[in-house]
């Protein structure tokens, strides 16, 4: 069965576009967010996200961690962030190739804003072979059905903090 390349999911947040975009396009702070990632160093002086910037992003699944290398694609201020994925290891992404790519929509809806985070499976791998590798790697499921969840828990973790710190209560 051919598996499944791509997969998006959408919420709206009571926050401005700019307010969203200054988030999702800082890389070091997708932990905060994310059930998998738990932060990333940028390389170089800048810290506003550009095309070509790089960043090294550190992950965790279950008792697993690996670091992968990322470059930015798309830095539209309030409209656009994406970053492909390109090299993964343990310790230091030594291994290079493309492996996915991420992006964050955002766009102004009746005084809100509407994230949407598209999840691309990159890698060029026989589907039996990534099909039967994912089933490992997530415990059961193709990585499509995995990063399905993963977005939905990212987007509400993020929704919830832009809001509370909205409201003031920083929650």
């Amino acid at each position: 069965m051919p598996r499944t390349m791509s997969v998006a999911e959408s919420i709206v947040i009571d926050a401005s576009p700019a307010l969203v975009y200054t988030q999702l396009s800082d890389p070091t702070a997708m932990g905060r967010w994310s059930p998998e990632n738990r932060g990333a160093t940028v390389q170089g002086e800048r810290r506003d996200a550009y095309v070509g910037m790089v960043f090294e992003g550190r992950n965790k699944r279950g008792a697993a961690r690996w670091t992968t290398r990322c470059t930015v694609t798309a830095a539209d201020p309030g409209q656009r962030f994406a970053f492909r994925v390109h090299a993964i290891g343990l310790r230091r992404p030594l291994l290079p190739g493309p492996i996915a790519t991420w992006e964050y929509s955002i766009e102004a809806v009746d005084g809100a804003t509407r994230v949407t985070e598209t999840w691309t499976d990159d890698r060029r791998w026989p589907d039996f072979l990534a099909n039967a590798f994912d089933r490992v790697a997530t415990g059961g499921k193709t990585f499509a059905q995995f990063q399905v969840g993963n977005i939905r828990t990212t987007l509400k973790r993020l929704k919830a903090e832009l809001e509370a710190e909205a409201r003031g209560t920083g929650d």
